[in-house]
């Protein structure tokens, strides 16, 4: 039994020193990144993507929705002011350095064994692969709704820790750049279940890491106001509601949790009501 654990072991250290020289090797000097131990240069990696990716996606979306079809998905008085903007980054900046800490943590849990992830997807086969996946999603969703909707239930952590990102609660102050504004606590409390994920169920170690970084992505989707009304999805339209109402639509990926839970509120409906 402790022979494929070892030899897991050497993978993803591998793969860690891998990403590291492509990641760090294009951006620093040698001698500025060579020397630290493999946790910082995985942090330092993981901080330099995680900002990229931020920006990019932010800036290529705000470009979009915008400017190139200005006036075409919002209003002209639903677009947030610059400045909105720039509070907004300026908060996701100050959390971007400690939000790094949860994947290095969980890459240097997996490099030492703790965790039940796979190098390879040869380790597992393809069924067991997509199978072992889809139940690592929906502990990410059960788990990401439950947080969320503890960091509103729970008064102080409201107060301390998620209040900070509901400064955003209309359409004009809302941007993609607002994805990532959050507490530094409260953004790593809402992308733990992914990490916890990794001690249940056996999933590719390279996956999990996509999907914790397409969260920037995604959350830059939901705070652009835009209903995309592709069903199951929980896309802008039921998030902007959750940053109206405070009391609905918790979920992340999808509408399933709130569904079953009781806590759905559909922007169409919504909409009906309206007219």
């Amino acid at each position: 039994m402790e022979t494929p654990i070892i030899d897991y072991r050497h993978f993803f250290i591998q793969d860690t020193d891998f990403y590291n020289r492509i990641v760090l090797g294009f951006f620093l000097p040698n001698y500025f990144w060579v020397p630290l131990p493999r946790f910082c240069q995985t942090w330092l990696r993981n901080y330099i993507g995680g900002v990229l990716l931020y920006f990019i996606s932010g800036f290529l979306w705000c470009f979009y929705i915008y400017y190139w079809k200005r006036n075409v998905f919002l209003p002209k008085d639903a677009i947030p002011s610059r400045k909105a903007m720039l509070l907004q980054i300026s908060v996701a900046m100050k959390a971007m350095p400690w939000y790094c800490l949860l994947p290095t943590v969980s890459e240097y849990l997996t490099e030492i064994g703790w965790t039940k992830a796979f190098p390879r997807i040869n380790n597992v086969g393809w069924v067991e692969y997509i199978g072992y996946l889809a139940i690592y999603m929906v502990i990410v969703e059960f788990g990401i709704y439950w947080v969320h909707k503890e960091l509103h239930d729970i008064k102080p952590l409201y107060k301390y820790l998620h209040a900070t990102h509901h400064i955003y609660n209309k359409q004009n102050t809302l941007s993609p750049f607002a994805g990532l504004a959050f507490h530094p606590l409260d953004g790593i409390l809402q992308a733990l279940p992914h990490s916890i994920a990794l001690f249940i169920v056996p999933v590719h170690f390279i996956a999990h890491l996509a999907l914790l970084f397409i969260e920037a992505v995604w959350t830059a989707n939901i705070h652009d106001c835009i209903h995309g009304k592709l069903w199951p999805v929980m896309g802008a339209g039921y998030h902007t509601i959750h940053h109206t109402t405070y009391r609905h639509n918790y979920g992340h990926y999808t509408i399933w949790m709130d569904w079953m839970f009781g806590t759905l509120r559909d922007p169409e409906e919504d909409q009906g009501k309206a007219m």
